[in-house]
């Protein structure tokens, strides 16, 4: 529903109402509702900040323990996901390339997420989903037993 100033709709209202009761009546009831729909907004719970995190399957137990840096990209389904590197790479050579990338190139697979604009990426079919690295967690896979 679209949202209008309270002002402006009041002198829509005089101009096309000539009853100033009924006017009253309706700025009245507008101003009601208002005051009903900013209670019930302050009534709500603050919103909970989310982070993401990659969940790996290890089976053998060779990540336990580790605290892994990752980041959470897309590509097409066809593509070959071993692939990401070389366009990552190509991606950071691009960007180096350019006038900004001359003067602050980027010297890292972590910086060239988070520099790189998302323009660049998409050229290379890459969609970089989290600009800074998230944790990863290992887990066994199996659920446990009850």
């Amino acid at each position: 529903m679209a949202k209008i100033d309270i002002d402006k709709l009041k002198q829509i209202l005089h101009r096309n109402e000539s009853d100033v009761q009924k006017i009253n009546d309706i700025l009245n009831e507008i101003n009601l509702e208002l005051q009903i729909e900013k209670e019930e907004r302050d009534a709500r719970p603050p919103m909970v900040k989310k982070q993401f995190i990659t969940l790996i399957a290890d089976s053998q137990g060779v990540l336990k323990d580790s605290d892994l840096a990752t980041w959470v990209l897309q590509i097409p389904e066809e593509d070959n996901p071993h692939r990401i590197l070389d366009k990552i790479h190509q991606s950071a050579h691009d960007y180096n390339s350019s006038p900004k990338g001359r003067r602050l190139p980027v010297r890292s697979v972590g910086e060239t997420l988070e520099i790189v604009s998302a323009k660049i990426f998409k050229e290379h079919q890459v969609w970089v989903k989290t600009k800074i690295p998230v944790l990863a967690v290992s887990c066994d896979n199996q659920l446990p037993k009850t």
